[in-house]
């Protein structure tokens, strides 16, 4: 039997008692929903300040499963793994403690508490010494300390039924899901978009996601599958949006008729009006955005000022305060760093001297010369996706590329890192010619190469040489594929 203890978060432990209630029904449906996808013996019980967790199975890889379910929903602080089991006598007690707990034991400080309910003939303080004194005699390494101990020995004795913790895991915290309610996320494949998303969804809000597309196919194709990781592995019981943008013919319009030093400020304030409509349209209160102040000249206090100004709706910005390293160890942290780091920057305008104190006045001059039938025409023609469909998933996968780890005689490799790295680790591969094309340049000069040719795009995680690959067959090119040694 696999069985598990869940508590909830400290802070929804501490509100009223219908608000309690409130959030932990919506904590045992989601458990409800993730779990039984994992396997449809999985039961849940709800028991007001907790809940339990059971399968009727001994399978080992079953059991990890649950637990990598466990630690990535939202409103569970931690969850005890249980172990129930007849027993016959307080000596019987002792031995299946010992069985459990020796190995843990060594080298440690440790106490022994005992919650009993029933009748026997022995008290819950009785059996906590005996216990105790028994494990202490049993693994000589441990030692009994009955203020802040190393490991608490935790168990309950309810009538004949011993139910021992065997191991605590951390979960993620926050609130379950959707007790915030919604909010639409600005997410563009980066760290800094990834991990606002994910500190939304464990603060109990449902994400949906909203994409500003600057670099065609290949750039929404990367965020889409960032979009999905996140989605899949943190809030997975909940049906969100990807909403994509056509950014394009916005910045075209910004590069011919606003100011150079304040580009980046009119850009930032497109996307809000834009974003701040998509919302509305689907009944969203608030924007979530991963900018940091003073990460770029566009987030200073006085050019987010600048840019709150173009909307009434609420921006929520939760990585206001946080270093890029924090940012970049949190995109490690929920798996979204690979993914991130294979992202290209795809940078909607740059301007030489870019202002850091923007003018409300000066911007709203400037942007009397831009067309804004332009963005109308962007957001209404914005394209909605359920994250959840089977169309959806299709879609992620209708490009299929052919990936290979041993190339033909002839394949030729094209090596789509940046300078950078190709410069710190040049590529070499036996008996065959490599080419260095930066993925920067690859749309607009592969057609120059020798078409009589077999192209393998290569890149250090196989991200970005597969969207790469996919963008050029799309573009009618057949003779290229991935490289993946």
């Amino acid at each position: 039997m696999i069985e598990f203890l869940i508590k909830l978060h400290p802070e929804i432990a501490i509100k009223s008692k219908s608000v309690r209630k409130r959030q932990t029904l919506l904590l045992e449906r989601n458990l409800k929903t993730i779990l039984l996808q994992v396997d449809s013996r999985v039961a849940v019980s709800n028991n007001f300040d907790h809940l339990t967790v059971r399968c009727d199975s001994d399978d080992v890889t079953l059991r990890q499963r649950m637990i990598e379910r466990l630690q990535c929903i939202p409103g569970i602080v931690a969850f005890a793994e249980m172990q129930s089991s007849r027993f016959s006598s307080l000596h019987d007690i002792f031995e299946q403690v010992l069985a459990v707990y020796a190995e843990q034991l060594e080298h440690k400080s440790f106490s022994v508490r005992v919650r009993r309910s029933g009748n026997h003939d022995f008290t819950s303080i009785e059996a906590e010494r005996y216990i105790g004194g028994g494990l202490n005699q049993h693994v000589g390494s441990a030692r009994v300390q009955l203020k802040k101990p190393d490991l608490v020995v935790s168990l309950e004795i309810k009538k004949d039924l011993l139910i021992m913790v065997r191991q605590v895991h951390q979960g993620m915290g926050g609130f379950p899901l959707p007790s915030q309610s919604d909010v639409l996320s600005l997410i563009s494949g980066g760290y800094d978009s990834a991990v606002a998303s994910y500190l939304m969804i464990r603060k109990g809000l449902r994400t949906h996601y909203l994409f500003f597309n600057l670099g065609g196919a290949a750039h929404e194709a990367g965020v889409r599958e960032m979009a999905f990781h996140i989605w899949q592995k943190y809030s997975l019981s909940h049906k969100v949006k990807f909403v994509s943008v056509n950014f394009a013919p916005v910045v075209d319009q910004i590069l011919e008729t606003i100011d150079n030093g304040l580009m980046g400020v009119v850009l930032k304030r497109m996307m809000m009006r834009a974003a701040s409509s998509v919302a509305e349209s689907l009944g969203i209160k608030a924007i979530v955005t991963g900018e940091s102040i003073g990460q770029v000249s566009s987030q200073t206090i006085t050019n987010l000022s600048v840019i709150d100004r173009v909307t009434e709706t609420l921006i929520l910005r939760p990585l206001i305060y946080q270093d890029k390293q924090e940012i970049i160890d949190l995109a490690r942290k929920i798996g979204a760093e690979d993914i991130a780091k294979s992202m290209p920057e795809y940078c909607g305008v740059i301007s030489k001297k870019p202002t850091v104190n923007a003018v409300l006045s000066e911007v709203l001059a400037s942007e009397q010369q831009f067309d804004f039938s332009v963005l109308e025409h962007a957001v209404s023609s914005a394209k909605v996706l359920d994250i959840r469909t089977i169309d959806y998933q299709a879609e992620q996968q209708a490009h299929v590329v052919t990936e290979l780890a041993q190339l033909p005689k002839d394949a030729i490799v094209l090596d789509i890192r940046s300078p950078e790295e190709t410069d710190i680790k040049p590529l070499s591969v036996d008996g065959h010619q490599v080419i260095e094309l930066p993925f920067f340049r690859l749309a607009s000069q592969f057609a120059a190469l020798d078409q009589s040719k077999h192209y393998y795009c290569y890149c250090e995680r196989g991200v970005m040489s597969r969207l790469q690959a996919v963008v050029l067959q799309e573009q009618g090119f057949s003779n290229v594929a991935v490289y993946r040694p």
